[in-house]
């Protein structure tokens, strides 16, 4: 099947088996390594991406179910590397080894981007589901308080 659809702000267009993953075609077939595949159940989130400015698990999401959406991930989130929440991670050292890190940054800027100030229960619940192996968690929880700052 043939698929169009924007990442990162280009649009592409690839024929695709429609089975294929979101987190499949944009590692293997864009070579955008920044998202990167954990467990393959949604249990980690460290594939997370931005599907029409929501936070999902692309290695959910069938290729297929995105044509015609705008696609975000770590590399499409700023050209310099400069968002708040890319900043934040890196203003409280929070990786350690860093695999989990793009997904936790793809969540924080989905919600740091809704209209409403999110709250504590809000953090908190978009980054329970996310695993990080190393135990940096009181760091995470710092960047994303100090990214939620800068963003309002």
């Amino acid at each position: 099947m043939q698929v169009t659809m924007t990442v990162n702000g280009t649009e592409v267009t690839h024929d695709v088996e429609p089975r294929l993953l979101l987190v499949h075609f944009l590692r293997d077939t864009l070579g955008l390594t920044g998202t990167h595949v954990g467990c393959d159940t949604s249990n980690c989130g460290a594939c997370t991406v931005h599907l029409d400015g929501e936070a999902v698990r692309a290695c959910q999401v069938p290729v297929s179910a995105a044509p015609g959406k705008r696609i975000t991930t770590i590399e499409g989130l700023s050209a310099a590397g400069d968002h708040p929440c890319q900043r934040a991670w890196l203003e409280e050292d929070v990786a350690q080894c860093g695999y989990c890190q793009p997904g936790m940054i793809m969540e924080m800027a989905a919600l740091c981007a809704r209209p409403a100030r999110p709250s504590d229960a809000d953090v908190e619940g978009a980054l329970s589901d996310h695993v990080c192996r190393c135990g940096t968690y009181a760091r995470i929880r710092r960047a994303a308080r100090r990214a939620l700052e800068t963003t309002r």
